[in-house]
């Protein structure tokens, strides 16, 4: 270690970081295929894992290796602070890689050597992260890695794609944790072994895993507090034994540190783990007074609304992915919210309906969605779609021909069509497949709407479309006719919907205007789907968060929900007034009114084996022993010119 990259100058010793020594030793072994360490920040990582990976892979193992970082700007700093400082300052090291020379194969973010050769990459290079195989890849910060990279999926797989020819592969993951539930770390974290360091009870001798809990301090009984710390005495800090409940001083602590052990909470199944916070950290900054203080300064900056810091300690100092509270719905409490109606049927409060449809290469995601007063909704339909929404003339999209251009029973005994349909098109695979529908389905009735996220983050969620996609020239009548992609704002309707700095529609209870609900026999995973996404702060950039896909779950649900909204905000229903909806109430039950004579002489003298088996009769039940009530398709509605402009049915 030499001066440059290490408060330590001289031969590097796994003295103060024993848990480490047992890392890489076990890591090494033959039944280990990958390594992961959920970790504080400044906890010896770098120099005690990766530093002497490197070295020992160009020394003695001999084998193509790639580091990724989170940017190649990380990349570089690494290989200018600690990769070639630890090459010049070794020995041994110095002549297998002339770390400042220009001759071939040697350049700043790839070292080759006899037998090897090492790549730093950054996650956001989808060219780097793909090109190269390699035997040995090591991950740093993944949390802070591109989890979709140009649309192509998290960094993270994809580089381990790169090994996995390789019979003798060895990955290497270590990094700190960020939010719940999107936290890659913690992902990689609950596929291993998850091991803790049990440090043993200077006076009992009981092992145990050091918990933030467990940390005490005394308070003052001065009459003046301290603006940050309050009375806190924070250099009465110390650690409290879960066993005999003895105290233990940072001396005292970092002795049984190095003679702790450690001990898997779960089966091993090849993957190592290893969980570590900053109380195991004999550094002179780690002292349990500075990390209360650090605590108490956090606690302060919470107080004053700025939770960021508080996280920032749970994260950098804990370990530990930080969990929303209190701000998303609870999925527990909403799956018995369900309303008690059936699939395909439209209640009596919907009264437009519009459909989101998310495109995947193997499936189409449908929601069905009714709209009623002050933007309050009911779910007709959630379906999946199986097909190639590649090839256009897959039977896919005659599928979706069957869903979109039908009527749906309303309770009221009529039926009701699609109005809009707003379908992704983002996807470029698909994206020709998804503009042949639209383009071959106009004129039937249908407002079809091909659209693409924004990456803008205030972007409204409906706008009119500038251009079309049919021309390059704007004046021309191909240009002002032909077809427009629509720009979707998804993160203002994620915030809508799921909630930003607090609840959000999904959570809001009861029924009137902006509750969302669904039919209670909707799909187990309809929920989960939903609420797929939590919005969360992006490090280093203080007040922005963004939304991220949890581990681990899908989110078709989500995007056909935010289109379905989409297309209701292209319709307007968000802006219709009551004397709207009231004059759309009075033709629907003037319809059904007309409808039950009709309806009541076709069934006289019918068998009723020989009915016709299309009808939609799961609307409401009639009370009588008289004949069920039968939907039709109604007259087109004539609605306000101000409402839907330039859709017609």
């Amino acid at each position: 270690m030499s001066a440059v990259e290490s408060a330590y100058e001289g031969r590097f010793s796994f003295r103060l970081t024993p848990y480490w020594k047992w890392f890489v030793e076990r890591w090494s072994q033959p039944d280990v295929k990958k390594g992961v360490a959920q970790k504080p920040a400044q906890i010896g990582w770098t120099q005690s894992v990766i530093c002497n990976t490197l070295g020992h892979n160009v020394e003695i193992r001999h084998a193509s290796c790639i580091t990724m970082f989170p940017k190649d700007g990380a990349a570089r700093n690494f290989d200018l602070e600690k990769f070639s400082p630890m090459i010049e300052s070794t020995p041994s090291l110095t002549p297998l890689i002339p770390v400042r020379s220009r001759a071939k194969g040697i350049k700043a973010l790839f070292k080759s050597f006899v037998g090897g050769f090492i790549k730093f990459v950054g996650s956001n290079s989808i060219s780097d992260v793909k090109s190269t195989s390699a035997k040995l890849l090591i991950i740093e910060e993944p949390d802070d890695c591109n989890l979709n990279l140009r649309g192509q999926g998290d960094a993270i797989k994809l580089l381990e794609e790169r090994g996995k020819t390789f019979r003798d592969l060895k990955i290497l993951i270590g990094g700190t944790p960020s939010i719940k539930g999107v936290s890659s770390i913690e992902d990689e974290m609950l596929q291993s072994d998850r091991n803790r360091w049990m440090v043993p009870c200077p006076d009992c001798g009981e092992f145990q895993a050091l918990e933030w809990e467990q940390v005490r301090w005394d308070q003052d009984g001065a009459e003046v507090e301290h603006p940050t710390f309050g009375r806190a005495k924070t250099e009465t800090a110390v650690y409290v034994c879960v066993a005999c409940g003895s105290c233990w001083n940072d001396a005292q602590k970092n002795l049984a540190v190095q003679r702790g052990r450690a001990e898997p909470q779960a089966p091993f199944r090849g993957v190592l783990g290893l969980y570590i916070n900053e109380l195991y950290a004999c550094w002179h900054e780690s002292r349990m007074q500075v990390l209360v203080e650090r605590y108490l300064n956090a606690k302060h900056e919470e107080a004053q609304g700025n939770l960021e810091a508080l996280i920032v300690f749970w994260n950098a100092a804990l370990g530990r992915a930080w969990e929303y509270k209190g701000e998303l719905a609870d999925e527990a409490t909403l799956s018995m919210r369900g309303l008690d109606y059936p699939v395909n049927t439209v209640p009596a409060g919907g009264l437009v309906l519009t459909m989101g449809v998310d495109v995947q290469h193997n499936r189409l995601a449908v929601v069905l969605r009714a709209w009623g007063r002050g933007e309050e909704s009911w779910l007709v339909l959630f379906d999946e779609i199986e097909g190639n929404s590649v090839d256009k003339n897959d039977p896919v999209w005659a599928a979706l021909d069957a869903l979109v251009f039908t009527t749906y029973g309303h309770a009221w005994g009529v039926a009701l069509g699609v109005r809009a349909v707003s379908i992704d098109a983002g996807d470029g695979t698909a994206s020709d497949a998804v503009y042949h529908w639209v383009r071959t389905r106009r004129g039937r009735g249908v407002e079809l709407m091909a659209i693409k996220g924004s990456s803008v983050a205030d972007s409204e969620i409906f706008r009119r479309p500038t251009a079309s996609i049919d021309s390059t020239h704007r004046n021309t009548k191909a240009s002002k006719h032909g077809l427009r992609t629509y720009i979707v704002g998804v993160n203002r309707a994620k915030d809508l919907l799921l909630g930003d700095k607090g609840p959000g529609r999904l959570a809001l209870e009861g029924s009137g205007p902006g509750r969302v609900h669904w039919y209670r026999d909707v799909r187990t995973d309809y929920l989960t789907q939903f609420m797929s996404e939590v919005k969360v702060p992006v490090r280093g950039q203080r007040g922005k968060r963004v939304w991220q896909v949890k581990k681990g779950v899908r989110n078709e649900v989500l995007d056909a929900e935010i289109y379905a909204l989409h297309a209701g905000r292209a319709l307007k229903v968000h802006l219709m007034r009551d004397a709207h909806w009231a004059a759309l109430e009075t033709g629907f039950r003037q319809q059904a009114l007309f409808a039950l004579p009709a309806v009541a002489a076709d069934n006289e003298g019918a068998d009723a084996d020989t009915a016709d088996s299309s009808a939609v009769t799961d609307v409401a039940p009639p009370t009588t022993d008289a004949a069920p009530v039968q939907t039709f398709t109604p007259p087109p509605l004539r609605a306000p010119r101000n409402w839907i402009t330039g859709i017609s049915r």
